[in-house]
């Protein structure tokens, strides 16, 4: 029986339905009734690429099987998957445990996405590596020398976008080259301000989605709930540029524009991401580098969001798909590249 990630089993089972295997952390379960007061129970799989849910009726093995399952175990998943009006769902599936070797092995991902994330820091380093700006530069591989093995097994979003281990690095990355060909066409804009801004905006979501060094599964952080990834950001961006060697700080306040501003820019940048205060910035966007990030930002995540769409919605018709709820409509199959 094939083996395949998550995602594979999106994009296959879609077209060809059919007998796979799984292999993956549970990261929810829940006991829930139908309609007619029957018991089943929902759960929650993810993997490196991403996450899925499948249920398990009260006339199954997968539903016995259930009963005993605390919400952690590292299990494969064999059974027949399709796509039907509910998304990707399994048919007469079964849960075996994994060994302590396929368990590391799921948790380093599959190869692919592990190419994918590993290019993707590469570049965030050589981008910062070439900033101009040395106190935009120095902060910038300050942040990744502290943060980067929590920067790298952290989620671009809990739900959302970029929702799986490593996905923030290859949202960020994603973001530095859409904000490298903008700045590239705005040459009046501050671009290393504009990639640093990239680097910080989302760095509170390191307690907001991280994962731990052993797991799929995203814990909860009272320091992320009660501060929120924006807050979080600004204090991290301030304490990193507050410990840097003092000397060095004394050489900055020769440099124009002068270090203060510098850094009240890029605070700007991280509390103003979002665009409006209604969707969590403290602050509206007031520089041209301030609503390019805003932009670039809402650009990648609403084309993951779309493209992830195809995968996971409800064929309407062979061209259309069903609501994607934070896209607020239905979407539609994109048009072919000509010469393809």
């Amino acid at each position: 029986m094939e083996k395949l990630t998550i995602s594979e089993i999106k994009e296959t089972a879609a077209a060809n339905p059919g007998n796979y295997v799984l292999h993956g952390q549970i990261s929810g379960i829940h006991r829930k009734l139908t309609k007619n007061n029957k018991p089943y129970f929902e759960i929650e799989i993810a993997d490196s690429t991403g996450s899925l849910k499948l249920k398990a009726w009260q006339d199954s093995n997968a539903f016995t099987q259930s009963e005993s399952l605390q919400g952690n175990e590292w299990i494969k998943v064999q059974g027949h998957w399709s796509n039907n009006e509910y998304g990707i769902d399994a048919r007469d599936w079964e849960i075996k445990e994994l060994e302590p070797k396929e368990i590391e092995e799921t948790l380093a991902g599959d190869e692919q996405t592990r190419e994918k994330q590993n290019q993707d820091y590469l570049y965030i380093e050589q981008l910062c590596n070439s900033l101009g700006d040395p106190r935009l530069r120095t902060l910038c591989l300050s942040f990744l020398d502290r943060f980067g093995d929590r920067f790298k097994r952290t989620a671009g979003a809990r739900n959302l976008h970029h929702a799986r281990r490593g996905g923030l690095v290859e949202h960020v990355a994603q973001m530095m080259r859409t904000a490298k060909a903008l700045s590239d066409a705005y040459t009046n804009l501050n671009k290393d301000l504009l990639f640093a801004g990239v680097l910080f905006h989302d760095c509170g979501k390191m307690w907001e989605n991280s994962f731990p060094n052993d797991s799929f599964k995203m814990p909860y952080d009272s320091r992320a709930e009660l501060m929120g990834h924006i807050s979080i950001g600004a204090e991290i961006a301030n304490a990193l540029w507050r410990e840097i060697d003092s000397n060095t700080i004394a050489e900055w306040k020769i440099l124009e524009p002068e270090s203060e501003k510098v850094r009240i820019h890029l605070l700007h940048l991280i509390l103003s991401h979002h665009g409006k205060i209604e969707y969590g910035s403290p602050v509206l966007p007031k520089t041209p580098e301030a609503l390019a990030l805003h932009h670039i930002d809402n650009i990648d995540a609403k084309l993951e969001m779309i493209f992830q769409g195809y995968d996971e919605q409800e064929p309407l018709s062979d061209e259309v798909y069903s609501r994607v709820w934070a896209l607020e409509s239905n979407i539609v199959k994109p048009l072919e590249k000509f010469g393809n």
